[in-house]
């Protein structure tokens, strides 16, 4: 059985050029979403794959963008459907994981994706490491300054003649334009003054 799957990326654009192609492929049923390439939930998709679920169907698309919302996700989409026995068929590009070359042509675009992933992993330890030999430790710029931390500190601890703290946390967060959990979390770093 041939299960045809089209996807259009916004509300407005026409599937009927993709939905033609499907039914001149001799797809039996067709699924169409009305969809970004980037959402994970497409319903039509979800019900494509369930038809195409016995050895020997075929599940067939116009092209490779409409199937996946990456490369890692159709090489996983393209292994799941391995696993059933279910073909991928790409129109456009010509591609039939039922015959060698096509099965071939996943397996490069799976080396392809490993290979990428490397690659960013070696460059973000390298940047990593030449942000260390240059002093630099990465993630996050504190909030507050040091000093600004030290007033925060001073502000918090600061009472009135009746032992009562003049500020409350909120009143500090405020004062410096951050968050109440800024200013608890630079509270807890700074030891109070010994007196």
């Amino acid at each position: 059985m041939r299960i045809g799957y089209g996807r259009v990326s916004t509300r407005d654009q026409n599937p009927s050029a993709q939905h033609d192609a499907l039914t001149a492929a001799s797809c039996e049923q067709i699924f169409i979403d009305k969809a970004s390439g980037k959402l994970a939930r497409r319903p039509e998709l979800e019900k494509a794959l369930l038809v195409a679920h016995r050895r020997g169907d075929q599940l067939v698309v116009t092209k490779l963008d409409r199937l996946g919302r990456s490369l890692d996700h159709l090489i996983d989409l393209s292994a799941q459907l391995q696993e059933r026995g279910v073909d991928l068929v790409v129109l456009d590009q010509g591609i039939d994981t039922s015959t060698a070359i096509g099965r071939m042509f996943f397996q490069i675009l799976g080396a392809i994706a490993e290979f990428e992933h490397a690659l960013m992993s070696e460059r973000t330890l390298d940047g990593l490491i030449a942000a260390r030999a240059r002093g630099r430790t990465g993630g996050q710029k504190p909030k507050l300054t040091p000093r600004q931390a030290k007033i925060a500190r001073e502000m918090y601890e600061e009472t009135g003649p009746d032992g009562r703290r003049l500020h409350t946390v909120e009143q500090i967060a405020t004062e410096f334009g951050v968050t109440r959990p800024t200013i608890y979390r630079h509270l807890a770093k700074l030891p109070a003054e010994a007196d």
